[in-house]
């Protein structure tokens, strides 16, 4: 139940971001991203979770703006900047993260599964958010695009998800100073 509890939990922030970035509401997605993130940052072993968001929101960050930046990808509400990758995209790195240890724990320890999931899944939530929402465009054709997302996310994918296991293998201390081992 609590796998699909994230995996619906990530889905509408997912919804939110994409129907907010086609419509002129980029805002929704950090609005959606403040409850989900609230509720696995505040559980007893958030603190896996508050370390590996930024890991995953810095590489999320780099990834899309490289994309913008080549113009394999534009982004509808483009803000800051229709050469970086705009605050709804953050907002779904940021949740992304949240499920790394939740909804895709049964990658860790194969991550060429975690590849071949990341090299597929993203193109395809990439072109859903294209044909679906209009929430992205492909200035130089899907076909394009869609090679830049798989190649990224054929690294991003496993990357996260051996950083995840790493965080959770690691000796976590409670803010009291009491060493807390997390499975």
């Amino acid at each position: 139940m609590k796998v699909w509890a994230n995996a619906i939990g990530y889905q509408l922030v997912w919804f939110a971001a994409v129907w907010g970035a086609a419509t002129g509401y980029w805002w929704l997605a950090p609005l959606a991203l403040v409850p989900f993130a609230a509720w696995y940052l505040s559980r007893p072993d958030g603190r896996i979770d508050a370390w590996l968001m930024p890991v995953a929101v810095l590489l999320g960050i780099a990834l899309d703006s490289a994309l913008a930046a080549s113009d394999l990808v534009a982004y509808a509400s483009a803000v800051p900047s229709p050469h970086a990758a705009p605050v709804w995209i953050i907002a779904i790195w940021a949740a992304f993260s949240l499920t790394l240890r939740h909804s895709f724990r049964f990658l860790h320890g194969r991550l060429p599964l975690a590849a071949a999931l990341g090299t597929v899944g993203a193109p395809l939530a990439y072109l859903g958010a294209a044909r679906g929402w209009h929430a992205v465009a492909f200035p130089r054709g899907s076909t394009p695009a869609v090679i830049a997302l798989g190649a990224g996310w054929l690294i991003a994918m496993p990357t996260l998800i051996a950083i995840a296991q790493r965080f959770e293998r690691r000796r976590i201390t409670s803010s009291t100073g009491n060493p807390v081992h997390v499975a």
